[in-house]
């Protein structure tokens, strides 16, 4: 029995020997010593799978990763005719490190966790000498590498020389290669243009397309457009335009298809900073009426009508059409006789801003009312502007106005060519006096005892019964839970799209409210809680409660397009359309709904 017991002790050792030598953890690097110009592998590897990894502390090193990489291979053997299989499970946890200075670094333990064991591997000493001569053969990936580096973000300008109040396009593009992706853009500072008048054109949707940099094929977004004005001349700089973004990089390694390795890495990007010499406007020939214009325009001032009664109104229109700084100058103003009483006009803006600058109209309408019979001249205006085409200045003049004012209902007038004396006859006269007699009784009656005496004596009595329906009617109100919650989800609804409409301009908390209200309406209207807002679910409650197809796609397109919007360049003008496409859409849904 003693005999047996000790076998039975000696195989619990050695059972308990082979099942901690199952598991192995250790840190691995191809060599000890590595120049401060190699990069290289450090890989952790435990022959299980493992949880909870603990890294160490890097000295003297940029570390990349982890990168896990888990992997099972099954073996089989055939004795005496049994087969037998096995599989065996590793897990791999892989630092790239880049040396930061030369000397003696020792990295530490690491640990991992397997079947409720702590497991830790030696630590490693490495010495980094001075950089050496990388060899160069056919196939070598270099160790060196820096993923990514085929990313430029850049701000190609229209010119760097323009006039004064001279349009420069400004359009930011991302180039990647062409077998990478990038996306998460992030962290967005955009440059603050000054001593410039400037324009965001809508960028609806990103897209890639191919390009060219630096006489290399790319694949090219385009990230936001801006139209600039100079201001004034000089030496002008535009701030550097910076982004963050995620992308997935080919490592120039291959796998066991044939396809290359991809890395996600983390890029922070900037155009750097542009200069822009801004030319002043040639002094020679500028004529006395120039204020500023530079395009290419036409000049009209256009009368309603030309007769009329004195005490009727006329319009006339001051307008310049055509392609320039149309913002950026006053409209001449008219000079009338003083007969004419003429108010402050009322200014009219219909431009457009694409990528070649302002186009459109702009116009100035003034109310003219004649106070007297008579012939009056409004005399010519002059409209002169800058023919960037041409380099010279250039004036338009309208024609003499000639407006015919008869005589009015309430005056005559006379008004000879001899003399500016006129004459006025009132042809009414007003009386003051009145015609009827009232009058009124000087004993009072007394309110006690009068019909008002009892009627607000009665009326709390009346009060009684209306007071309860309300009440039960407020409490039938309150226990209904889902009609309460319907009316709450309406009424945020309501309170999210206005705060969108307060938030206009400023892009996160814009398109956060956005979300709110579109959320709420799908509340409101399909009975849901936020846990069921999955998109699938959206689309079979839509389906179910029949509303049309276009519609839903409509819906889904617009949330989809404001939860990306949070993440991506946004201009006041997609905000102000994204918010109009909200109410359409809304209304649209509502009536399909009821």
């Amino acid at each position: 029995m003693k005999f047996l017991k000790q076998i039975h002790i000696v195989l619990f050792f050695l059972s308990a020997l082979s099942v901690s030598a199952q598991v192995k953890f250790e840190a691995q690097t191809e060599r000890s010593s590595y120049g401060l110009n190699e990069r290289f592998q450090l890989v952790f590897s435990i022959n299980n799978e493992g949880d909870n990894f603990v890294a160490p502390k890097f000295p003297g090193f940029k570390a990349e990763g982890p990168f896990i990489n888990k992997g099972n291979q099954t073996s089989i053997t055939i004795i005496n005719g049994r087969v037998n299989q096995k599989r065996e499970i590793s897990t791999q946890v892989i630092y790239y490190l880049t040396p930061t200075k030369k000397g003696t670094f020792t990295i530490g333990a690491a640990s991992i966790e397997y079947d409720g064991t702590v497991y830790k591997s030696a630590p490693i000493k490495i010495t980094i000498t001075d950089p050496i001569q990388m060899p160069t053969y056919p196939g070598q990936q270099p160790t060196n590498v820096n993923y990514g580096e085929g990313i430029h973000l850049v701000a190609e300008l229209s010119t760097k020389n323009p006039f004064v109040n001279e349009p420069v396009t400004v359009v930011y593009k991302l180039y990647f290669e062409p077998r990478s992706t990038v996306g998460n853009f992030r962290n967005f500072k955009a440059p603050k243009y000054n001593d410039f008048w400037s324009q965001y054109i809508d960028m609806k949707q990103l897209r890639a397309e191919r390009g060219k940099y630096n006489g290399k094929d790319y694949s090219m977004v385009v990230l936001r457009k801006v139209i600039l004005y100079p201001l004034e001349s000089g030496a002008k700089t535009i701030e550097p335009f910076k982004i963050d973004l995620d992308a997935e990089v080919p490592t120039g390694r291959r796998d066991w298809f044939g396809e290359y390795e991809m890395r996600m890495v983390e890029k922070s990007l900037s155009t750097g900073t542009q200069t822009i010499n801004v030319k002043p406007l040639p002094e020679n020939g500028k004529p006395e009426s120039f204020a500023g214009a530079v395009g290419d325009f036409d000049f009209k001032v256009i009368p309603s009508k030309t007769a009329l009664k004195a005490g009727e109104s006329l319009d006339l229109e001051v307008s310049v059409s055509g392609k320039g700084n149309l913002k950026l100058f006053t409209l001449p103003k008219p000079v009338v006789p003083t007969a004419l009483e003429m108010y402050e006009p009322s200014h009219t803006e219909n431009v457009q801003t694409p990528l070649t600058g302002m186009v459109g109209k702009v116009s100035d309408k003034y109310t003219i009312i004649p106070q007297f019979k008579g012939k009056y001249t409004i005399k010519p205006m002059e409209f002169s502007y800058y023919d960037l085409v041409s380099k010279s200045y250039k004036t338009i003049t309208s024609k003499e106005i000639t407006i015919d004012v008869a005589e009015g209902d309430a005056t005559f007038v006379a008004n000879t060519p001899s003399t500016n004396k006129q004459a006025i006859q009132k042809k009414e006269v007003f009386q003051f006096n009145k015609l009827k007699t009232e009058f009124v009784s000087a004993s009072r009656e007394d309110f006690l005892g009068s019909g008002l005496f009892y009627s607000l004596l009665l009326a709390p009595l009346l009060l009684i019964p209306i007071v309860m329906i309300v009440k039960k009617q407020k409490e039938a109100k309150d226990a209904d839970m889902v009609g309460n919650r319907v009316r709450n989800n309406n009424r945020l609804v309501k309170k999210y799209l206005s705060e969108a409409k307060k938030q206009m301009g400023d892009k996160v908390p814009f398109y956060m409210a956005m979300e709110k209200a579109l959320h709420n309406f799908l509340k409101a209207k399909l009975h849901i809680e936020t846990v069921e807002m999955s998109k699938d679910n959206i689309i079979e409650l839509l389906q179910q409660r029949n509303a049309s197809e276009e519609s839903i796609n409509r819906f889904m397109e617009l949330m989809n397009d404001c939860e990306f919007a949070r993440y991506a360049p946004a201009t006041d003008i997609a905000m102000t359309n994204d918010f109009e496409r909200a109410v359409e859409r809304i209304s649209e849904l509502e009536k399909q709904l009821k």
